[in-house]
Formats: C-alpha cells, structure tokens, sequence
C-alpha cells in the first residue's frame, strides 16, 4: 500500500532533504533525481549574515541576556528586552527594584537608573552568551517613560554589544536619529504601510544607511501591545500578506528594496509561511517568534508560567483596551483579565448636576464627591452593592464602576505608587510632562502595568496577573513537537522549524515528481 509523503517523518529530512529517489513499478531503481528543495537561506541583516528567524522582544523581563544571547548563538537574531531590565547583585541574584523618593517624578528618575544598569547588565549577558554567532538586538517601546534616556544611557556603553535597537508600541520618530549616533541600527515596529510611511517622511529618511529591517506586527495575532488604528475593527482581522506586500511597495518606492521585512505575529511555524520566502513580491523577509520563544529552556519565565502555556485553549486568548497605554493588547483570559472586564461591566452614567427629580445621588469612595445616577440604574446598582461592590469609583467618561472596597483600596494605592513607567498612564493620570490629577483623569478600569508584570516575570500568580500571549498560544497542547511536557532548548526549537519547512517543500517536490510521471 502507498504511503503519502506527509507520513514521513522530519528526521528522513534532516538526512535527504537535498535528494529525492523514484522508483519504477517493478521495484528497480529507474531515476535518481537531485533537487534542491527552497529551505532558509540566511539573509543580511545588520551587516551580519543570519538565518532570518528573529525572537520577538517582550518585557517586562520576557526577553533577557540569556534567552537573546541563545536565540543569537543558533545563528539567528536574539532580542532582549530594555523595558525595565533586571539587574544583579553581587551575587548574581535578581535585584528587585526598589523606589525610595516620594514624588513621582522622583521615582521615575530612580526608575531611568535602574533601567539603564539593568540594560547594559542584559546585552553583556547577551553578548556572551551568544560566542560572537548571530546578531543581538535590543527591544524598548517608545511609550515607555524616559525611552530616550534609557535608549541613550544603554547605548553609551554597550552600543558595542547591540547591533540592532527594534522599537515599537508608538511612532518612534527619534529612534533612528538616536541609534544612528551609536552606530546601532534601528527597527521600527509597525503594522501599516502608512504607518511606515509617517516615520520615513519625518525623520527616518534622514538615517537611512542605520534602517536594519521593519517589523511588521499583525494586529489582529500578535501577543502583547499591538497597532491597531481607529481605521480597523478589532473583530474584523484583514489578511496579512496584502499588508506585508503594501508595505513593501511603500519601502520599494523609498529605495529601500535591500532592507528586510520581520514578520511577527502569528507566526507558529516556518511552513505555514513558505509562500513569503524568495517572494520577490515582499522581497527579503525573516520571522519573528515570540509566544512560542517563551517555552524553551533558556526563556526566562517561571516554571508556572511555561506549565499556563501549555494549557491554553483556542480562545483563551483575548484581544482588549485594558492597557495603560491605551492600546490593543493580547493576553491570555485569566483571572486579571475577567475581572477587569467585570469591572467596567458594572459601570453607569453619572454627573456632577441632578438632572431629573428621581435622579439619585452616590457618594464616590474615599473622595467623598457626590454624583448622580439617572433612575433607571437604581435596580442594578442596588444589585450591585448588596453582592459587595459597595466602593464607587469615578472614571474619565463621566462614568461610575462598583468595585468591592479591597480592589478599591488596591486601586488608589496602586496610582498613588506610580513610578512613571509609561510617558503617559491612564490608569494613574501620570504624564511626565507634569504631575498627575487624580480624580479627572486616572482611570480604575486599567491597571498597574509595571507592578502585574514585574510580578509576574518573577514568580506571581500567573491566573492573577497579566499573562500576555499571542493568538497561536493554544498550539502548544495541539502540537505533537511539545507531548509530555517536552521543553526545547533554543537550539533544538530553530532545527524543529527549519525540518518542519524543509518537510514540507521537499513533500511538495515528490508530489510534483510523481505527478510529472504519472503524467
């Protein structure tokens, strides 16, 4: 009985993937065909020839020295994150950050000095690591509080170390004017060819020799913060190949066909992609993992969370406005996440002003303040306040949410805390133009960015705390690579990817073969 090519095992690849061998219906060895199936070829990027798998940067402490420096000693592009970077004591031990000044401005400044250690501490990490392979990269994002200090201060003594600096999660305008100085290159992350093109007319145009790659980042799929604009409905995902090719005829316009495209965001697996390598279409490409970088064995996440993965189902996985920053992100549905979606579910209307007679008055929590409530909510909120939600909190829209008097007391106490991580936090009101104003502009439907993923990245909760991940997170316990809880190390998951590709092209040419013969 026939046995389909697909039956083959990856291991019969990784010892023929160069030959393939027919035989006749008698059985004798009637012709003996070399192909050379399409595999990876490596690719230039940043003046350094690599296989164009890219790990994707998360922070807060996702992406580390040690995890970028193995990505980057298997001949690819390692990423460690420069979003509040960990630091060692003299002992090799996590240092925790610690925040001695009163003011927020304070803190945010005790918040850039750890940082930058932190910073310099990871790509020497990195660098070692690595043994000189591959090319490192450093990813910050542009919304996070004093980015051009940290990019400044990490760069001033360890630009030796980082080839590459990738920045996403806003419009880095300044990003290439900064790492050029360094001679370091850049990589912005977008997910539009408009997006792109606002960058390049503004400044990057300016430092063109600096552009290592563009990130493009599928809003729709990939995990963490992501570009979704006012344009696009978050329900309705558009296919990314015709945004991939529409960015790339923006860079072609621009001269900038030698500059490669790092496809992030669903990706999974190498073969699910093939039709983008050697397209000249969007031209040079690499890919770019990040949920499924974070279960190897050199992924610096706690035990609890690489076991979470393992365990996510299709549709666990969320994609929401919750953040701080304001943006879309994806996270897996846990705990934190529910009870944030809770939270502004039990929220109504309110003003300063009676309006209506039967309006009814509520006393915001801990402030004092009262507002109103139009009559037709009386039923709900009363609803409300018996099951415990008993503290009314004020939001930016005019709005009341009902928490119970413990989240809302972990609520003030987090904005009071603050210690400037993001330039602008809506969940604090903290702008580092200036000081917060509490009432009017913080907003308890958000949360502590800093404080759950800190937390999280060091041994909290995993079901309650932020737990981003992309959309492919649920094939973790679908594929047969990760059975019986098998951990990869980073070399060992780059070889899987590459069989897995050339399996797939070298199935593809038997089948072209056998139906060339059988024609």
């Amino acid at each position: 009985m026939a046995t389909g090519i697909n039956q083959v095992p990856l291991y019969f690849f990784r010892w023929y993937h160069s030959i393939v061998i027919f035989f006749g219906c008698g059985g004798s060895l009637s012709s003996v065909g070399v192909v050379s199936t399409v595999g990876l070829p490596k690719i230039r990027m940043f003046e350094k020839d690599v296989i164009p798998i890219v790990e994707g940067g998360k922070g807060i402490a996702v992406s580390d020295g040690r995890s970028c420096g193995a990505w980057a000693a298997a001949g690819c592009v390692g990423t460690f994150s420069g979003v509040n970077a960990d630091s060692y004591d003299s002992m090799g031990a996590y240092a925790p950050m610690v925040f001695y000044k009163k003011l927020r401005a304070d803190r945010q400044q005790e918040l850039l000095a750890q940082s930058i250690i932190g910073g310099i501490r990871q790509a020497e990490i990195a660098h070692e690591v690595s043994s000189g392979r591959g090319a490192i990269s450093m990813n910050v994002m542009w919304e996070m509080g004093g980015v051009e200090l940290v990019l400044e201060g990490i760069l001033q003594k360890a630009s030796k170390l980082i080839d590459n600096v990738v920045c996403g999660a806003g419009m880095p305008y300044r990003l290439a004017e900064i790492a050029s100085k360094f001679g370091t290159f850049y990589s912005p992350i977008v997910s539009s060819a408009r997006a792109f093109s606002a960058l390049w007319k503004r400044t990057y145009h300016k430092f063109s020799e600096w552009l290592g790659s563009v990130v493009y980042e599928d809003p729709w799929l990939a995990g963490g913060h992501n570009g979704l604009s006012n344009a696009e409905d978050p329900l309705i995902p558009e296919a990314p190949y015709s945004r991939i090719a529409r960015l790339r005829a923006v860079m072609n316009e621009f001269g900038l066909e030698h500059v490669p495209i790092v496809i992030a965001g669903g990706v999974w697996s190498l073969a699910e992609w093939r039709d983008l390598i050697r397209n000249d279409e969007v031209g040079s490409v690499a890919f770019q993992f990040g949920t499924r970088a974070m279960l190897t064995v050199e992924s610096p996440i706690p035990d609890k969370w690489k076991n979470a993965l393992m365990n996510i189902e299709k549709g666990d996985v969320s994609l929401n406005k919750f953040s701080p920053t304001g943006f879309y992100s994806s996270a897996v549905r846990n705990r934190f996440l529910r009870e944030l979606e809770e939270r502004s579910e039990r929220q109504v209307p309110c003003s300063y002003e009676k309006e209506r007679d039967d309006d009814f008055a509520v006393r915001v929590w801990r402030s004092g303040r009262t507002v109103y409530v139009k009559s037709r909510y009386d039923d709900i909120v009363r609803e409300w306040l018996e099951a415990g939600f008993s503290a009314p909190l004020q939001t930016p829209s005019a709005t009341l949410i009902f928490v119970s008097e413990g989240k809302a007391a972990q609520i003030l106490s987090h904005q009071v805390e603050c210690v400037g991580c993001l330039s602008r936090c809506l969940f604090s009101g903290w702008d580092q133009s200036g000081e917060c104003r509490f009432s009017n502009s913080s907003d308890p439907r958000s949360f502590c960015i800093q404080k759950t993923l800190q937390s999280v990245a060091h041994g909290g909760d995993v079901e309650n705390e932020l737990m981003f991940s992309g959309h492919n997170g649920y094939r973790f316990s679908r594929d047969p690579f990760y059975a019986n809880g098998f951990v990869p190390t980073v070399q060992q998951l780059v070889d899987r990817l590459i069989d897995e590709l050339d399996a797939s092209e070298s199935a593809d040419v038997a089948e072209s073969h056998l139906k060339t013969r059988e024609a």
